[in-house]
């Protein structure tokens, strides 16, 4: 995401149409919440980048099907301008239109329309440049057809999309509208500002919809809108371009309507089209594109430092400031109660409306805060900002090759110090700790693969939530065009797995609201059959789908990376798993583990052969799907921090550290307990269990955990990875005499 800079960050509200209760789908399952439809189709929107459009950030789900969505936001607007009642120089006109166009071709590439474009939207940030708002409203909720309220405003609505009406959800819904809608919207837009006053402001809505369908008959609606509003001599005193701007955003009939991408291509901005650079997207980390093609240092020095009372973390990214705003102790809901947007009632209060025989009616009509308010709340600052005064600036640009301490320097360096040692959920949520930490990774993720091995030195202090997914792709050595690979995969074509595809995600992690939304079952479904058509020689067993989630869930917008990251993660630690017959491999893996039990606890090792509880009925879901089907994925997130940095004998080490967690109980039970124990499996100590993991990987001896079926090991020069693993198991096996959990903290 693109830094802060000026903008702010806004966030306005709405509600989903609630779904009836005794109504399940075509599988017998309820009915997914609209609400988390539209929470799924709104993370595409996050990828949206583009200077004329502002950049969303997030999205969170409340009580009712309420929804919050978080976005940049800008204070001025055109309608600031119109309130002024004066008329824009046709300079100024041309402007608006171009950078609008611009905004509106971009969504159009995406496949999305605006639908919601007015006055109010049309945000300008200090330079004077258009940024549109609210531009994704009518994607995430498909078109309109998950919410009770229309999207869009009459004064602005092109005819064709009066013309369908309004419809409920039970209705069919309506033909999406297509990129000349928009068009409208914006003629609309710019006869305002030409005119100085707004079009049908004092008309009731139903004459206002009239009188535009009647517009189909003039020959010219310009000349007609100007006369309706008394002012055709301002109108007439334009310059022909932007006359004849207006009279081709204003054409009746949608067929005869140019698009956005026509209109920027048209002779009336030849005079400007110039001055403007056309938007080039980022190259992305696994790209075959050169990342630093663009940078070039500028002509004075001196421009790149920064004075003492200089804004540094203006400078970050918008997902970044927002992430720390939330640690900081940001609340959505507050805001927005403070703003009196949300407004408690007793239950009393909210009852319906009924009629009883004789025509008495009582109850109270509807409550119109279940319809749509578009006011944006303006997400104060201050709070963060106070949090990290004693942030020194060189903080924002730590030097990557100094080799005096692992830890970054600031003012309250100490305070770091100090805070590395705590636990790791408590980290998660220092404000000042997490900034550090996530400029760091971001500094040695924009190097890598040249600073791959600072990647992994790093991830063994701990790994910023807001970086995962890169992280973990870094430290399992994804490089080069993902994209390209993933795409050339046949996704589409049936096959037989499908079936049993569709019948294991509605079951996978479905507590999570993203991976259980429909959008999440799309990608699910896409990744899996991609890894399944790429390796002909392995086979789909129940598991893999958990094994997904994890990467699916970091990388939701970026499914080749969900799809290579699982790639390279099977055959490191599962290789061979996915055979037709595995029986062979996972016998020898539970041999092994065994032999792990009685080499670390005996007593408990003797105990659990006496009763016959053998790992075969316990530990085939740890390791087929690395513990992702036993703990929820907050869980696994801070397991896969540490399993990823180990060798594939590293998850033996947490299955035993899990049995020595329920030593007691297990030694106390015999064979019928022990079964019921695990067909539940008890709270587990996820910290504990990998501080405990790290202890007993670095004093096992690696002939201990020898497997004949494990993955060949890799030459130290085969892309690094083999030697950046190598320096982190010598390296761990040299901690053995030392003491591990401080080492590892600190």
């Amino acid at each position: 995401m693109r830094p802060l800079k000026d903008a702010q960050l806004g966030a306005f509200t709405f509600f989903a149409s609630a779904l009836p209760h005794d109504v399940c789908g075509s599988n017998g399952l309820p009915l997914t919440p609209n609400s988390i439809k539209i929470l799924g189709r709104f993370q595409i929107l996050k990828t949206i980048t583009h200077p004329r459009l502002c950049q969303y950030v997030d999205i969170s789900r409340g009580k009712h099907e309420r929804l919050i969505v978080v976005a940049e936001h800008f204070e001025n607007s055109l309608s600031d301008f119109q309130k002024q009642g004066k008329t824009a120089s046709p300079e100024t006109v041309l402007q608006i239109a171009y950078e609008v166009l611009e905004g509106l071709e971009f969504m159009n590439k995406h496949g999305m329309v605006h639908r919601a474009l007015s006055a109010h939207n049309v945000l300008m940030d200090c330079k004077g440049n258009v940024k549109l708002a609210k531009f994704g409203l009518y994607h995430m909720t498909d078109h309109g057809a998950d919410v009770d309220f229309p999207i869009g405003y009459p004064s602005y609505l092109a005819p064709e999309v009066i013309a369908q009406g309004s419809f409920s959800p039970h209705d069919a819904a309506p033909l999406p509208s297509g990129p000349k809608t928009d068009v409208w919207s914006l003629g609309v837009l710019l006869f305002e500002l030409c005119a100085g006053r707004r079009l049908l402001q004092n008309i009731h809505i139903s004459e206002r919809l009239k009188f535009i369908l009647t517009l189909g008959c003039m020959d010219d609606i310009v000349t007609v809108l100007a006369e309706e509003h008394g002012c055709l001599d301002a109108i007439k005193e334009l310059p022909e371009n932007v006359l004849e701007l207006l009279r081709k955003c204003l054409t009746f009939l949608p067929s005869k309507r140019p698009t956005p991408a026509e209109l920027l291509g048209d002779p009336v901005f030849s005079g400007i089209s110039f001055l403007y650079t056309p938007f080039q997207k980022p190259v992305s980390l696994f790209s075959s594109s050169l990342r630093c093609a663009h940078l070039e240092l500028p002509e004075d020095i001196s421009d790149l430092c920064k004075g003492d009372d200089e804004d540094y973390l203006s400078e970050r990214a918008i997902d970044e400031v927002y992430h720390l705003w939330c640690l900081a102790g940001g609340d959505l809901e507050k805001e927005l109660t403070n703003k009196e947007i949300i407004q408690s009632k007793p239950p009393i209060c909210t009852l319906p409306n009924f009629v009883l025989e004789d025509g008495e009616s009582f109850g109270q009509g509807r409550d119109r805060s279940f319809l749509l308010d578009d006011t944006t709340v303006t997400l104060s600052l201050c709070q963060l900002k106070n949090r990290l005064k004693d942030v020194a600036g060189e903080a924002y640009y730590p030097l990557l090759e100094d080799e005096q301490s692992s830890l970054p320097q600031s003012n309250s360096s100490n305070e770091l110090s100090a805070t590395v040692t705590l636990p790791l959920i408590i980290r998660e949520r220092d404000t000042e700790y997490q900034l550090i930490r996530i400029i760091l990774f971001d500094r040695l993720l924009k190097a890598y693969p040249y600073k791959k091995n600072l990647v992994w030195k790093e991830a063994r202090v701990d790994v910023p939530p807001l970086v995962r997914g890169l992280a973990w792709a870094a430290l399992l050595g994804i490089e080069g065009d993902i994209q390209a690979k993933y795409e050339s995969i046949d996704k589409d074509t049936p096959i037989p797995t499908d079936r049993q595809i569709e019948v294991d995600i509605p079951r996978c992690h479905q507590y999570d609201e993203l991976l259980s939304s429909p959008q999440g079952h799309i990608k699910f479904r896409r990744v899996l059959k991609a890894w399944v058509v790429s390796h002909p020689d392995l086979v789909y067993w129940q598991g893999l789908d958990s094994l997904c989630a994890p990467f699916l869930y970091l990388n939701f917008n970026n499914e080749a990376l969900a799809y290579a990251c699982m790639s390279a993660f099977i055959p490191k630690y599962l290789y061979n798993f996915f055979l037709k017959d595995n029986s062979h491999v996972i016998q020898e893996y539970l041999t092994v583990f065994s032999q792990m039990i009685a080499f670390h606890d005996p007593e408990l090792s003797n105990h659990l052969n006496e009763i016959g509880f053998i790992p075969d009925l316990y530990a085939i879901p740890w390791f087929l799907t690395m513990f992702t089907h036993v703990f929820p994925l907050h869980k696994i997130f801070h397991l896969w921090d540490t399993l990823l940095l180990g060798n594939s004998s590293f998850p033996f080490c947490i299955g035993v550290a899990i049995l020595q967690q329920l030593r007691d109980r297990l030694l106390a039970n015999g064979f019928n307990e022990c079964i019921l124990l695990f067909s539940d499996l008890p709270e587990i100590d996820i910290e504990r269990c990998v501080r405990e993991s790290i202890n007993l990987f670095c004093w096992t001896p690696k002939s201990a955990t020898y497997r004949q079926h494990a993955q060949p090991p890799k030459p130290a020069g085969d892309n690094g990875f083999g030697k950046a693993a190598t320096y982190y198991s010598s390296d761990y096996q040299d901690m053995a005499k030392t003491d591990l959990s401080t080492r590892y903290l600190r």
